[in-house]
């Protein structure tokens, strides 16, 4: 795995742990959720296999080595810290909260412990890895509650910021509830089920409407979805009608959708195709869904692109990376910073989630309920397989569907209740004395 994917400063940093003999120090990091994304009542998880990959593969090649040794910021460091990159590898330890749970501010999303230089090397690719991920799950498990039953489909990926992140949020989109992707090669690497049959561009390029419906489904048969809107929608209703089946139904673009989609419904239903499904797509988000949903628009499923694979109304989170503790000759200092407004807790963390609260508490405290954060990697190594995709998928599902009516909703509500433990609250206090 490229270990150049990260800012300079985590080699600048990691050079200077090296030359001030720090390299064997132990340290343990934090990836926290400082605030949520806005309009949000939760995050939810996603992006840890990416992240146990990157961690498993983590190393130098040569050419990235001595790429390095030609950047001034490099110019006085020794040889050996270079020596020291070529048998670079993560050794370290890795916690983390599994894929599809729901997190609140303020609260660690996996912990880091490892020689320094190993657990500061990784940030970047952390930070951005999880944050992403968070980000297209939390926002589909939005517009999936909105569509009250009815299934979406992620249609993002050509207006995500690159293709690999269009591939990345059709998965993440996948833990949040969404029933399929558009995305080809996230259903190859996923086993995510690929939904879509054809474009505009199909109807244009046959003089005839009505021969571009009856081609397609020749090739599709009941996998068949007729695009309406390239010319008339009711136009083109009338023609996929004509033509009858087989055909898993039709797809609006554009348009009036609450009241196309009653017309529609009825040009199908009064030609006997009260089987065939409508869906629609084109700058959906979950407050449209939702209004269409109440408005009892007769419409099947939802493809919803732009606005999901960009997480467009809030595309980034109050994400944060801090060392809380370092490790000398098996004693322990406990770090925290305490800027205003960008302050953080000392100390490795657990998260425990009863039927009420939440509590942060020290690690290796006892509490009740679930404990969140859980061992992945131990030594460098992975302990046991991750929870499958289905399986996150389906933790989310559950997880989600146990919170407070006032959490699922889309507009800000009453935060879930998150406090800290007594041991928590006194070490803050000490390592806030030591600074002093």
């Amino acid at each position: 795995m490229n270990a150049l994917l990260t800012d300079l400063y985590e080699l600048t940093m990691a050079a200077g742990y090296f030359e001030s003999g720090k390299f064997a120090e132990k340290a343990t990091f934090e990836f926290t959720i400082r605030r949520l994304p806005a309009n949000r009542n939760y995050a939810l998880a996603a992006g840890l296999p990416q992240v146990v990959d990157y961690l498993l593969n983590l190393s130098f090649a040569p050419d990235e080595i001595d790429y390095l040794r030609t950047l001034p910021q490099f110019a006085r460091v020794s040889p050996a810290f270079f020596d020291y990159l070529r048998d670079f590898r993560f050794t370290g330890d890795l916690f983390a909260v599994p894929e599809g749970t729901p997190l609140f501010a303020g609260e660690p999303v996996l912990t880091l412990r490892a020689p320094v230089i190993e657990a500061q090397i990784p940030e970047t690719y952390l930070l951005s890895g999880i944050t992403f991920q968070t980000l297209i799950a939390s926002k589909a498990a939005r517009c999936v509650d909105a569509a009250a039953g009815r299934p979406i489909a992620e249609f993002g990926t050509r207006r995500a910021h690159t293709p690999e992140a269009g591939t990345l949020g059709a998965r993440a989109a996948y833990i949040g509830g969404c029933a399929g992707t558009s995305n080809t090669l996230a259903g190859f690497r996923y086993g995510i089920p690929v939904m879509g049959t054809a474009a505009h561009s199909w109807v244009m390029s046959f003089p005839c409407e009505m021969d571009a419906f009856r081609k397609l489904q020749r090739v599709l048969g009941d996998s068949t979805v007729q695009l309406l809107d390239t010319y008339d929608t009711l136009e083109g209703a009338r023609r996929a009608a004509k033509l009858g089946g087989p055909m898993w139904g039709v797809r609006l673009d554009s348009g009036d959708f609450d009241s196309l989609s009653r017309q529609v419904r009825a040009i199908l239903d009064e030609a006997g195709l009260q089987h065939a499904k409508i869906m629609v797509s084109g700058d959906l988000d979950e407050y449209r869904i939702r209004q269409l949903v109440r408005d009892g628009a007769p419409i099947d499923a939802f493809g919803v692109g732009t606005q999901l694979a960009t997480s467009a109304d809030a595309p980034n989170m109050g994400a944060v990376y801090k060392l809380v503790e370092v490790e000398i000759c098996g004693i322990k200092r406990f770090t925290a910073k305490y800027s205003d407004a960008k302050g953080s807790l000392p100390g490795a963390k657990q998260v425990f989630r009863d039927v009420a609260r939440d509590v942060i508490a020290r690690s290796g405290e006892c509490g009740k309920g679930e404990a969140l954060l859980r061992p992945i990697l131990l030594g460098g190594r992975l302990i046991e397989p991750l929870p499958t995709l289905e399986q996150a998928r389906a933790r989310a599902a559950r997880m989600i569907a146990a919170l407070p009516d006032h959490l699922r909703q889309l507009e800000p509500g009453e935060p879930w209740p998150v406090i800290e433990s007594r041991e928590l609250r006194e070490l803050i206090g000490q390592t806030r004395a030591n600074v002093r």
